[in-house]
């Protein structure tokens, strides 16, 4: 079995993240010293944890944070789907990933895993549904906006890295969901939307979807089972928005809407609100070109490598999402009153 981070330092980039905070308290609550790198000091990080506030492009604040450091999650990434500054996308992500592993190379850290995104496997309305696995490979030209790019070029870093001999694991997260997104990532903000009534109808599309919690022990078990230089999809069930909402209405009692939007006229609709939003508002646009251009294939996946080699074994997608719901609930981030709150489904406490 590989060597698992039960020594020195484990060292979390992007720590005060959605994955990120939970990752934090599975390695404290295994005993483990926990340091993290993140941008800004977060009232829920874990108390367990030493942090250091800092950018993974400030090589005194990296190089303190790796310092002593036995393995290193580097999570530290935009994961906006649209930026005022497309060039950021690069600095952070490309640029950023870079730095990190250089300086874990330079500090000869054990184990490397870096968290890319399920993204990045899929190109722009390729053909066919089957669920995709980690053989698939990709080029520059298929990822479907600057988010992409940066994160397939950051992957593309960490396997040369690996090759070159730095021991260096790849996961790759789907759509994570769950309890604790305090930043609010693009799939939380997806689920807030519908419930709070804020999209009168919705493009049908397929994705993935993991609970944060196992995406989180993915990275565990990568650091402890994952061979160097390999990718790990760390995915949950495949499933249609359409099941999402009738679950959602389920769950809450809220309406969730029926009418459906043709691709084309989502993809005209988003290149006007990016448009304005690029060079009118600067304020995010209420539809990415990247994440309709996303929408346009079956974002399905295969997540057998990591049943099998890493023994992770995803919540099913109703179970996260059930609890997401309670969450947001409880952090008051849903405007509408919920009919079906007291239903049995609903009931108990959560854990963020």
């Amino acid at each position: 079995m590989n060597p698992s981070p039960s020594s020195g330092v484990s060292l979390v980039t992007g720590g005060c993240g959605f994955i990120g905070q939970h990752l934090v308290r599975l390695l404290a609550d295994r005993g483990q010293r926990v340091r993290v790198l993140d941008l800004v000091r977060s009232p829920h990080l874990d108390s367990r944890a030493e942090l250091i506030v800092g950018s993974i492009l400030d090589p005194e604040a990296l190089r303190r944070a790796t310092a002593g450091a036995d393995c290193v999650f580097h999570l530290a990434a935009n994961p906006d789907l649209w930026a005022a500054d497309k060039a950021s996308f690069d600095v952070t992500n490309h640029r950023g990933t870079l730095a990190v592993l250089a300086e874990a190379k330079r500090s000869r850290v054990r184990r490397l895993i870096h968290c890319s995104t399920e993204s990045i496997l899929k190109g722009i309305r390729e053909a066919g549904s089957a669920p995709a696995d980690e053989s698939v490979t990709r080029t520059v030209a298929d990822m479907p906006g600057p988010y992409c790019r940066s994160k397939f070029l950051a992957e593309e870093a960490a396997r040369n890295a690996a090759a070159n001999g730095q021991p260096v694991v790849i996961v790759n997260p789907t759509l994570p969901i769950g309890p604790g997104d305090h930043r609010v990532t693009p799939p939380t903000r997806m689920l807030l939307d519908f419930i709070n009534g804020a999209n009168p109808a919705f493009l049908e599309f397929e994705m993935n979807m993991v609970d944060v919690r196992d995406a989180a022990l993915g990275h565990l078990l990568a650091a402890e089972r994952g061979r160097i230089g390999e990718r790990y999809i760390l995915g949950g069930d495949n499933v249609r928005l359409s099941q999402v909402l009738e679950f959602l209405e389920e769950l809450t009692g809220l309406p969730m809407p029926r009418a459906r939007i043709p691709y084309s006229l989502a993809l005209m609709v988003a290149a006007v609100s990016e448009f304005t939003a690029d060079h009118v508002t600067g304020r995010a646009p209420k539809a990415s070109l990247t994440g309709v251009r996303l929408a346009g294939t079956a974002m399905t996946f295969n997540n057998a490598r990591a049943r099998e080699e890493l023994g992770l074994a995803p919540r099913p997608a109703r179970a996260a999402l059930r609890d997401a719901v309670r969450w947001l609930q409880s952090d008051g981030r849903i405007e509408r009153s919920l009919p079906a709150w007291s239903s049995p489904d609903l009931a108990g406490a959560v854990t963020s």
